[in-house]
């Protein structure tokens, strides 16, 4: 039950910090910090989740299961997705080093932000699945 909290309340807290920064168009440090503490919450659940299947405990339902999984899976292509988006911000550039400081801000800037977006939908659908999850965790 603590980890399941531990995973709503570390997600939903990167989740509205991420937002807040993107909207605001200013990346922020503490997300990634947030962020990191919300993946190592999701990863502690899924571990504690399959430690209680192997002991012989049941889950209410499949559905169960399946939520909370699902965050481990979105965590990792997330991840994969956050690595396109840079690619993406910089695929129009051939050579960043010729570029003058300024430019080079404002790609690094682009890419940040492309980061920022990416990451803060992930962390939304981790909090969101694992809502369902605690609504299908019977009493």
């Amino acid at each position: 039950m603590a980890l399941g909290i531990a995973v709503l309340v570390t997600n939903g807290a990167a989740g509205c910090w991420g937002a807040v920064s993107w909207l605001r168009s200013a990346p922020s440090v503490w997300f990634w910090y947030l962020l990191r503490l919300a993946q190592a919450a999701v990863a502690a659940q899924v571990i504690g989740g399959f430690l209680l299947l192997a002991r012989g405990e049941n889950a209410p339902d499949g559905l169960h299961i399946a939520y909370g999984v699902a965050p481990l899976v979105i965590t990792l292509v997330s991840e994969g997705l956050r690595l396109g988006a840079a690619q993406r911000e910089l695929e129009d550039v051939e050579d960043l080093d010729s570029l003058d400081r300024p430019g080079q801000i404002a790609i690094a800037r682009r890419v940040a932000l492309a980061e920022l977006g990416v990451m803060t939908v992930g962390a939304l659908l981790i909090l969101t699945l694992a809502l369902r999850a605690y609504q299908t965790g019977g009493p």
